[in-house]
């Protein structure tokens, strides 16, 4: 199992501490592969960017109106946290359905 996010972001360090057995993929320094990155897209559709951060709030009116992947290949932190990979299957959040529905501790 694979959790996308930041090192350093408390919701994603929670999700890790209530996972045995998954590991924290820093975004900033690996990227999301191309691959969970479309499917994620694909299933979450714009919920995937994160519109509340600090770095969306720092990008100009043109720059947001981009396209979403390309926003995220660009700016990895605007990525909703945490992505949750598990077996193909993707988890979006760390919210009390996606901790149900992982079994967390």
């Amino acid at each position: 199992m694979n959790i996308f996010g930041l090192k350093n972001c408390d919701t994603c360090r929670k999700a890790l501490k209530s996972l045995p057995g998954a590991v924290l993929v820093d975004i900033r320094a690996e990227a999301v592969p191309e691959a969970v990155l479309s499917a994620a897209y694909a299933e979450f559709g714009a919920k995937l960017v994160n519109t509340r951060s600090t770095t969306w709030r720092g990008l100009g009116e043109e720059e947001r109106a981009g396209e979403p992947l390309a926003l995220l290949r660009a700016h990895p932190a605007l990525m909703k946290r945490p992505l949750i990979e598990r077996d193909g299957e993707l988890f979006l959040g760390w919210d009390q359905n996606v901790q149900s529905a992982l079994g967390a501790a």
